[in-house]
């Protein structure tokens, strides 16, 4: 497996085994998470609507200074003007954020949908049934946005969710990881997890034992990039 990294380095133990402990509260947490019921998973949702409006001024002021870097790198031919205006935020974007959420709650449950049947034998029937995929890692570039719209699907599906966003969004991703975090207290423990090291998403993606979905989101490279050095 090549690194993300840009040296060859020995792996770093810590991260390793704080990576494996973070697949492993996952893993128990989709389990947990698949059998909680639609007004559940509908009510954690809408305080994740809630904890984003509340939070507001805290996103906006952490998204200043990921855009102040951005623009540093900008001027300096590091990034693309596209890629500043993309990760910028503002008070009608934080409340279009907050809205996608409460949108994805009034969705009809997916789980236990019936997508197909058809019968094998007298007294012999084949249904194909919708159900939570377990847990799902999404690597991810620029949008914060992004963070909340894959967590809040991730929830509204019943699976556990690992998210690694890019370097340039960090501060806006910590802040609304942790409103995400704060809102659903009343869900498993991991259920959702923030990863912000390329070490961390190196091993991620040797754990196929425990992962069960990578989703990368980004340009070409990069998600050729996922799919070479993953098994999942």
């Amino acid at each position: 497996m090549t690194t993300m990294s840009d040296t060859d380095t020995e792996p770093d133990t810590d991260v390793e085994a704080d990576t494996d402990e973070l697949a492993r509260r996952a893993e128990r947490a989709a389990l947990r998470l698949a059998n909680a019921d639609e007004a559940t998973r509908n009510e954690a949702l809408r305080s994740i609507a809630d904890a984003i409006r509340e939070r507001e001024s805290e996103i906006l002021d952490a998204n200043a200074v990921d855009v102040e870097e951005a623009e540093r790198m900008l001027a300096e031919g590091e990034y693309t003007q596209a890629l500043v205006d993309r990760l910028k935020l503002d008070e009608t974007k934080i409340e279009e954020i907050a809205s996608m959420v409460e949108s994805v709650a009034a969705q009809d449950d997916p789980l236990g949908e019936t997508l197909a049947a058809r019968e094998l034998d007298e007294d012999l029937e084949l249904y194909r049934v919708a159900v939570p995929i377990g847990v799902v890692a999404t690597v991810f570039e620029s949008r914060p946005d992004a963070l909340v719209q894959i967590a809040a699907l991730a929830l509204k599906s019943g699976n556990a969710v690992v998210l690694k966003g890019g370097s340039e969004a960090s501060e806006s991703n910590r802040v609304l990881y942790e409103a995400i975090v704060e809102a659903t207290a009343d869900l498993p423990d991991g259920w959702a997890a923030l990863i912000e090291a390329h070490e961390e998403v190196d091993r991620l993606l040797e754990l196929d034992d425990r992962v069960d979905l990578v989703m990368p989101r980004g340009s070409s490279e990069f998600v050729s990039y996922i799919q070479e050095n993953t098994q999942i």
